[in-house]
């Protein structure tokens, strides 16, 4: 394992890649975003006001926004309806997951705002099946939000024939794809690409032992080309505009709006802040994440604030050694809510190890870790032909020097 010496992240993060210098991608381009002047601010705000005044709308809707509840729906919508006196249209996708915080500032979003909110909730018996079947098929249980997120607003931008949806932070930033001169909009490929992990609806139909069927899937359908040029849909991010910062907004919103954080500790991360709307999002989800790359959310909750100078990398380090390995208890939750048992669960997980990542040795997975040690981290689950299969990858990578 390789891991940028500024930040926390392994060289197996997605889309991210580590200079020889032994910096990240995603520093680099946050650093540039940190040391861009005060004028370089104020005229990207400029900017943004220009392109509101093209939107506005004296009689209807001048925006989505497209919202969770979260800390940062509450700064976007925020700065839409404080700051720039317009009204927007709050879009949720309802995954049926919340935490009991998540779902009381979902509730006051419309009420702090006085504006109006539409929730799209799928039919949860087909969550679950869709819980299952993605778990199964691409080791990823969450599908179905990363879906709903980025497809339910531009279903109803289209219905309602708001051109302007109006996202939050930049989806790109972890990974430093693009720099502060860029102002990337949202697409349809990055939505299909990173979002959708290269899936989509119709691929959950195809010959599943759930039955789910192509009318089970009306909130995962994105509108034709036809259908979003008709109207003019298009989606900007305030984090091109104004500089970003979650542990900012979320003190900022606590203090203007009672947002409400988490009460009970997290155990796979030390935010309390952060995915509210997700209750497996710190939780047996993001261990998926680290069963098969090596690293969970509080690498990725740690690199931000070290990128944003609010803890030092040994801080990081020291977070990563207590939370990035644990098994939540929410992983019982998901197994009750699924019904499906606990080696289950491991048999499948297993398959989908990174053999760039992780090592078997007497039956137990090692991996090296960012404190220059291996550990081993639970039993494998995997039989003997798998194994062996296993290790053959590992060996090719190996002799590739990969």
């Amino acid at each position: 394992m390789k891991y940028c010496k500024e930040c926390l992240y392994p060289s197996v993060s997605v889309l991210l890649n580590i200079h020889d210098d032994g910096i990240c991608s995603g520093c680099r381009s946050h650093k540039s975003f940190l040391k861009s002047p005060d004028e370089f601010w104020k005229k990207r705000e400029k900017k943004f006001q220009e392109l509101l005044n093209e939107y506005k709308n004296e009689s209807y809707y001048d925006c989505i926004v497209p919202v969770s509840g979260g800390k940062d729906s509450y700064y976007q919508t925020h700065v839409i309806c404080k700051k720039y006196n317009l009204k927007p249209l709050l879009i949720t996708y309802d995954g049926n997951n919340w935490l009991p915080e998540g779902e009381y500032n979902r509730n006051q979003l419309k009420n702090k705002f006085d504006i109006d909110h539409i929730m799209w909730s799928p039919s949860v018996d087909v969550l679950k099946k869709l819980n299952r079947l993605a778990f199964r098929k691409i080791g990823d249980m969450n599908w179905h939000d990363h879906c709903g997120i980025v497809t339910v607003p531009i279903i109803m931008a289209v219905k309602f024939k708001i051109p302007l949806i109006i996202w939050g932070e930049t989806e790109w930033d972890i990974a430093g794809i693009y720099g502060p001169e860029d102002v990337v909009e949202f697409s349809n490929r990055s939505r299909h690409e990173n979002s959708l992990r290269g899936y989509e609806w119709y691929d959950f139909i195809k010959n599943n032992e759930e039955k789910l069927t192509e009318k089970d899937f009306a909130w995962a359908k994105y509108p034709s080309d036809e259908e979003i040029l008709s109207v003019g849909v298009r989606g900007i991010y305030i984090g091109n505009f104004f500089k970003w910062d979650g542990k900012r907004n979320a003190e900022l919103m606590k203090e203007k709006y009672d947002w409400r954080a988490s009460k009970k500790p997290f155990e796979r991360t030390y935010r309390n802040f952060s995915n509210l709307d997700n209750r497996y999002s710190n939780g047996v989800s993001d261990l998926l994440k680290f069963v098969k790359f090596g690293y969970g959310r509080c690498t990725d909750h740690a690199s931000k604030d070290i990128r944003n100078k609010h803890i030092n990398r040994d801080k990081g380090i020291e977070l990563v050694k207590k939370h990035d390995h644990v098994v939540s208890a929410d992983l019982e939750h998901w197994l009750e809510y699924v019904n499906m048992s606990k080696q289950s669960f491991w048999e499948t997980a297993d398959k989908f190890r990174d053999p760039r990542v992780w090592t078997i040795k007497n039956k137990q997975w090692y991996k090296d870790n960012i404190w220059g040690e291996e550990s081993a981290y639970g039993d494998v689950y995997l039989n003997d032909e798998q194994i062996n299969e296993f290790n053959e990858k590992k060996k090719k990578l190996h002799n590739r020097k990969i």
